[in-house]
Formats: C-alpha cells, structure tokens, sequence
C-alpha cells in the first residue's frame, strides 16, 4: 500500500473521530459501550495504518506515530485494562493534531 493510500485512511478516520467528538461527550463515550467498542476498533486501525506506514517511511512527519502504534497494541492486546479517560483524550486532543499533519502529508 502506498504512503499516499495510508494517509487517506489516516484522513477519513480522523475526520470520522472530528465529527463524533463534536456531537459525544466524555460522559457519553464512557457509558456506551458500543461506541467505546467502535471508538476502539477505529483506533485499532489508525495504528495498522501507522505500523505500515512508518514501514515504507520511517521518518514520516506523524507526532507520536510509535505512540499511535502502541496504542494500538495496548488496545487489542490489554482489551481488559483500556483506560476510558486516555482513549477520549486521544479523541479530544491528539486526533486534531493528526489531522492537520496528514493533510499536510497529502498536500505534498
């Protein structure tokens, strides 16, 4: 797959995330469990994407992207110990920040 095809992902997904966290509060989130559920899976897929991404391009410019991916892992390998109030921060903070850097990456 191409770095150009990862970013898309990365795009669609992070919007997806933009759009559902302006409509869902923390509280929301937290006593849901299929949005959690969902929340996870898409976040489940956010790391593939930057797994294989940093394969082709180790240096690419995605702040946290080992982070991304240990996330990732944390969530599918430790389901039983995921901390709900880390997973609404990533939606809250980090998902805008990713944003903006793969739209950066895409423009290039």
């Amino acid at each position: 797959m191409r770095p150009k095809n990862i970013c898309m992902i990365y795009r669609f997904l992070s919007i997806q995330f933009l759009n559902f966290s302006v409509r869902t509060q923390a509280w929301q989130y937290k006593s849901d469990k299929l949005i959690r559920r969902a929340v996870e899976r898409e976040l489940e897929i956010i790391g593939e994407a930057t797994n294989k991404l940093l394969k082709i391009e180790p240096g690419i410019n995605i702040s946290n992207a080992r982070r991304i991916v240990n996330l990732r892992n944390w969530v599918i390998h430790a389901y039983d110990n995921v901390d709900d109030t880390v997973i609404w921060g990533v939606i809250d903070k980090d998902l805008p920040l990713l944003k903006k850097q793969v739209n950066i990456l895409l423009a290039e």
